[in-house]
């Protein structure tokens, strides 16, 4: 950490205000095991707007046998259902838990519906009950990239367009994640999850040049895990899958 922020020095006109404790809402608690980062102050307001505070709070953040479509009632207080999901999604900074529910409910920030408006409050519900949740941050020399990807295919019911999701790992710290519908519609669940394979490949690329511009290169392979057996085939032949997508188009 000392060799980045001299290196930072070097290359900018900065001004060092000790160790981290509070930054735009974040909480820091260092330990001997790391760094804790929470939001739990920003959490509570966020349960102040809707005057949920005192809700009684719910285990789990979506309903799994339902998905969110544009049906229903349209939301009489728009402000408050974007103002919601905005703040909602600054949260995810520090709970990746709650990426998959938030990217659901601002898909519809356009034209809100009231199964929309239900779906965030059984979010804030879970919200109120695990303010305290934050993400934790180890001292660790392991410089071995990890990334996860999965992917919903055709889990859009209005667009039929997949949701595809990654995250990855410097040693035992989550570095980041992702939870975003994809840009075109995949005709099979193995070309879905090779596409949320893709993204996760081009993220870990993007840290493996932040780290080298930080003059802290990584010099062991990257390691990226699919549970599609299609997709692990696509991706260790990459000509047999350029000659896929030839005869298909």
């Amino acid at each position: 950490m000392q060799r980045i922020i001299s290196s930072l020095h070097a290359e900018f006109a900065m001004t060092d205000f000790g160790p981290l404790n509070y930054f735009f809402g974040i909480f820091a608690t260092c330990s001997t095991a790391g760094i804790f980062l929470s939001q739990m102050k920003y959490a509570t307001e966020i349960l102040e707007r809707p005057q949920m505070l005192n809700c009684n709070p719910c285990r789990t953040l979506v309903d799994t046998e339902k998905k969110l479509g544009p049906e229903g009632s349209p939301v009489t207080n728009l402000t408050l259902y974007r103002s919601l999901a905005g703040a909602l999604q600054y949260l995810t900074f520090t709970r990746p838990d709650l990426s998959y529910a938030v990217q659901q409910l601002c898909l519809y920030m356009h034209d809100p519906r009231e199964p929309h408006l239900n779906a965030m409050k059984r979010v804030l519900r879970y919200l109120r009950g695990t303010t305290d949740l934050g993400l934790q941050l180890f001292w660790s020399t392991t410089s071995q990239l990890i990334a996860y990807s999965d992917a919903d295919w055709a889990g859009c019911p209005a667009t039929r367009r997949s949701t595809s999701g990654y995250c990855v790992y410097l040693g035992e710290n989550l570095l980041t994640w992702s939870s975003k519908r994809q840009d075109t519609l995949s005709r099979s669940n193995a070309e879905a999850e090779y596409r949320g394979v893709a993204n996760a490949v081009a993220e870990t690329s993007w840290i493996h040049n932040l780290l080298r511009e930080l003059h802290t290169p990584l010099f062991t392979a990257t390691l990226v895990y699919c549970d599609n057996v299609s997709a692990v085939y696509m991706s260790a032949n990459p000509v047999r899958l350029t000659f896929i997508l030839f005869v298909t188009k």
